[in-house]
């Protein structure tokens, strides 16, 4: 191991990549830790080391291969505890009567090392998790997205070098996120990605690989133009240009390894420090990677048909005429978001459609282009919303629509349930409109049976002239005139609204179409116009059991 060492130590210390990514010396014994890291230790092992000087190794630790987190956490905090101790009696001064432990601890530091390094050493004992497995996996995805990486980078004028990057980012995993709301394979923070693409509740494109790829070179090269140095600018993709230009400052130098030992800055913690030198490792691992992992086969480039939706189009629509599964779809256009998916909203104008060639009998050019006028719309669809009125909470609102708190903190950006005010609007998920009309069906007066009567509703906490015309299919200037309202605002809790003029059904004899919402089905919109399901297949030359689907008009009236 030792002969290992130097030998790897020489290789680092001569390693030059273009001049862009030197090594200082200072942060070998670094580079040498994220080199075993990467390559030694799996992700069921790791280190029990110093924070601070990773030349300190105290243990390889081996975590059961089936123990819940709680179990491993609980064994690596055993484990760290016992060097705690260790290191807190030898600062004491002991050296004789080791324990193992002890022993173990003591040998880890090289001779003559004082008490009181010893002394600030047991608040420095840190645990490693090994990476070797979810590096070689990182290897073989990396495949299937390196051509277009590199492409994007010539296309930049960046270092090549930079492809290794996600290896420390998420270990080319798309779908990564981390626990401090990083996510794709780039591992954007969603106000740093919002700079260079679009992340909202349609679409997030920090899990495309192909728009991230674009946005990382973009911010690396802002990076690069903010700090003038590639060891500055890599460090800055973890702890910002600003970061990075104030640590510049406050040392007056742009060397690495004096900034990684000696800046201080609030924010610049183990990661931030040691993300060159990991980055480094990475580069070294990646270019020698039959050495560590033998051969390794990566995985080939899709062969992608690439269209921009010319509309708003739902998915299902371009599901049923590629003869593609949603769930297929899925795969292969990760930036879509639950909402797309499930039909509350289209897929937006302008999105890049990807589907792989081998998947498709017609070419995706074609299939969008043949897509009939009631798949393709345009506009997004709107979202239904309710307005918060005084007294209301999250809980009750949730319980009204049939949803939970933790969907609507989700989609409105809640971080506390309790932050909500009278007035406020928030947005409801698509299958809260099904629950609003019945919300608003259990609260009508019971509708005469005879075709000629008019229906009416009995105005709830929260409600607008906006959201019931939307109940029931009507416009909010219909619902002034049938009840001689001047202001739309002035409607209040337990107030009745007609929803029909005098002696006409549900639906005025100047507004005879309905157009279908999520939801919807021929008896609940029967019911709701007070007509006979019977009537609309007639007016419609609909068959009994034919499926209507959103989006679709349907006459309501003979004439």
């Amino acid at each position: 191991m030792r002969a290992y060492l130097i030998l790897l130590l020489t290789l680092l210390s001569t390693c030059v990549y273009g001049n862009n990514f030197p090594t200082p010396a200072s942060l070998e014994p670094a580079v040498r830790f994220w080199t075993r890291v990467y390559t030694d230790v799996t992700t069921h092992q790791g280190y029990v080391h110093d924070a601070v000087d990773l030349a300190v190794i105290y243990e390889t630790l081996s975590l059961p291969p089936h123990a819940s987190q709680a179990e491993r956490k609980r064994i690596v905090d055993s484990h760290k505890h016992d060097v705690e101790r260790a290191l807190a009696s030898l600062a004491a001064g002991k050296r004789s009567g080791l324990s193992a432990v002890e022993a173990r601890v003591l040998a880890a530091w090289p001779k003559g090392t004082s008490s009181a390094r010893l002394r600030e050493a047991a608040g420095n004992v840190r645990f490693q998790l090994g990476q070797s497995d979810r590096f070689r996996e990182g290897l073989i995805r990396s495949g299937q997205w390196r051509p277009h990486i590199r492409a994007v980078l010539t296309q930049h004028n960046l270092p090549q070098e930079l492809e290794v990057l996600p290896h420390v980012e998420s270990s080319f995993n798309p779908s990564a996120y981390s626990k401090v709301a990083a996510a794709g394979m780039w591992q954007f923070m969603p106000a740093t990605a919002r700079q260079y693409m679009r992340v909202d509740d349609i679409l997030d494109e920090r899990m495309d690989p192909y728009i991230a790829t674009e946005g990382a070179a973009r911010l690396l090269k802002h990076n690069y133009a903010a700090t003038g140095s590639w060891p500055l600018a890599l460090t800055a993709y973890n702890h910002g240009a600003s970061g990075m230009q104030r640590a510049v400052k406050t040392l007056g130098t742009r060397d690495m390894g004096v900034i990684v030992h000696n800046y201080k800055g609030p924010a610049f913690g183990f990661a931030s420090r040691n993300f060159y030198a990991s980055f480094l490792a990475a580069l070294h691992v990646d270019r020698n990677a039959a050495k560590y992992f033998g051969k390794v086969t990566m995985a080939s480039p899709l062969d992608y048909d690439i269209v921009r939706a010319p509309d708003y189009i739902p998915v299902a629509a371009l599901a049923q005429s590629s003869g593609v599964s949603i769930d297929e779809l899925k795969v292969y256009n990760p930036a879509l978001r639950e909402r797309v998916w499930n039909g509350e909203k289209y897929i937006p104008r302008g999105y890049t459609v990807r589907i792989p060639k081998s998947n498709l009998r017609t070419p995706l050019q074609t299939i969008i282009a043949s897509l009939s006028s009631d798949q393709r719309f345009s506009h997004q669809k709107s979202d239904v919303v309710h307005r918060i009125a005084r007294g209301e909470s999250l809980s009750t609102i949730a319980g009204r629509y049939n949803t939970s708190v933790a969907t609507l903190m989700a989609l409105n950006g809640l971080s506390n349930a309790n932050r909500i005010r009278a007035g406020q609007n928030l947005r409801l998920p698509g299958n809260a409109q099904t629950a609003a009309l019945a919300a608003a069906a259990s609260t009508r007066t019971a509708a005469p049976a005879s075709r000629g009567a008019a229906a009416t509703y009995v105005v709830r906490s929260g409600d607008s002239l906006w959201i019931i015309a939307r109940k029931f299919g009507v416009s909010q200037q219909q619902l002034l005139a049938w009840n001689r309202i001047g202001n739309k605002n002035h409607i209040r809790p337990g107030q009745t609204l007609k929803i029909s003029g005098a002696g006409g059904n549900a639906m005025a004899a100047t507004n005879r179409h309905y157009v279908i919402q999520p939801g919807d089905s021929l008896w609940s919109i029967a019911r709701r116009f007070n007509l006979s399901q019977q009537d609309i297949l007639a007016w419609n030359n609909l068959q009994k059991g034919q499926v209507i689907k959103p989006g679709q008009t349907l006459r309501l009236a003979s004439n």
